[in-house]
């Protein structure tokens, strides 16, 4: 498979939301949905702008986006 629907299309987001539900989603038991929407909101938040991912050179998404340097608080 080359073109539309081949396996690595969906390959990135995939990962996003397996790191989602096991970093979040799985350690919280949410009332309601609108609970659950800020929470993961929140994690995203996080996700992109302090933590340190291993194939950014420790860096957040937003850091090496932005070529801002990693904040002190991560």
């Amino acid at each position: 498979m080359d073109g539309k629907g081949a396996w690595r299309d969906n390959v990135f987001v995939e990962r996003l939301w397996r790191t989602i539900k096991y970093e979040e989603v799985y350690l919280r038991a949410y009332d309601s949905v609108g609970e659950a929407r800020a929470s993961i909101g929140r994690y995203l938040s996080f996700y992109n702008a302090r933590r340190p991912h291993s194939r950014l050179g420790g860096n957040a998404p937003d850091a090496i986006y932005f070529k801002q340097p990693l904040s002190a608080a991560a």
